[in-house]
């Protein structure tokens, strides 16, 4: 993808996700991530309605009137995109790639926060960590980030989810809302998940076409695994080899939803072209 197809596109997702952010997504979001705490924020004389626990008695013994202290929520968050770019991932059969409804999320959730005045960083992953965009806000920042999974490469190897978390952990120590973006076509260390999840709040989106899930009878076809390289025929026609596809691919997913929900984090499952926007308010509302 040239540059300039690459800015087009940027800007066409910013439009795109502009309605759905503003209407839909930052008003739950705020809701659902008031902050960290409460943090001072000066003195000031006492009004009726006041708690009495406010009130600062160095202060009032001082000045011989009640004084109290007024306390403001810690509003900002950090938020980490993480987001696959093995090959498996730069492929779809709809009006999509996997890649750009990635980019079309991430636009979604980041001027989301922007819009809080959060930070946003963002880690590219596969075999190993690729590239990273610290924690930082504003909207330029997120047309940043949007540029970047859009005009990477995208990596020939599997992904390694439990390395990007251990990354993750390593470097970045504040407490992080972190989403997940991936097919989870790949094996992963689930200790690792277990462990990122104590720390951070974890929402792992897979993203799939339909022909991830369901081979159509197309007749006998030479399939070649993305990320491996490896070539196998198979007959399309048999209506027992399709279900025994449809039906591994459904454990897979289930495995994986089974090791989010058991290590306390969340996980859901959207197709290419789905309304995404439904899934992130039902997320932030039951935050």
């Amino acid at each position: 993808m040239q540059i300039k197809d690459i800015i087009k596109k940027v800007k066409q997702i910013e439009i795109r996700t502009r309605k759905k952010t503003e209407s839909t997504l930052m008003g739950q979001y705020h809701s659902a991530f008031k902050g960290q705490g409460m943090t001072f924020s000066e003195v000031r004389p006492y009004q009726y309605g006041d708690e009495i626990r406010r009130i600062d008695w160095n202060k009032t013994a001082r000045f011989r009137e009640p004084f109290v202290k007024v306390m403001e929520e810690e509003r900002e968050l950090t938020m980490m995109l993480l987001v696959d770019i093995s090959a498996s991932m730069d492929y779809g059969t709809k009006t999509q790639l996997k890649r750009e409804f990635v980019a079309e999320i991430a636009a979604s959730l980041g001027f989301s926060a922007a819009g809080n005045n959060d930070k946003v960083g963002l880690i590219l992953f596969a075999d190993k960590v690729y590239k990273v965009l610290p924690p930082q806000k504003g909207r330029k920042h997120i047309l940043a980030i949007l540029s970047t999974i859009l005009s990477t490469d995208y990596v020939a190897a599997p992904s390694k989810i439990d390395k990007v978390l251990e990354y993750m952990m390593s470097v970045f120590k504040k407490k992080s809302l972190v989403f997940l973006l991936s097919d989870f076509q790949d094996e992963y260390d689930l200790k690792m998940l277990r462990v990122a999840s104590k720390k951070h709040q974890i929402l792992g989106m897979r993203v799939f076409d339909d022909k991830d899930e369901q081979i159509p009878d197309v007749g006998y076809i030479l399939f070649q695994d993305a990320e491996t390289g490896k070539e196998i025929w198979a007959n399309t026609s048999s209506a027992r080899w399709r279900y025994e596809f449809a039906e591994k691919q459904k454990q897979i997913v289930k495995s994986v939803a089974e090791d989010f929900e058991n290590s306390s984090a969340t996980f859901v499952n959207i197709n290419t072209g789905e309304d995404y926007s439904k899934f992130l308010y039902q997320y932030f509302r039951k935050r």
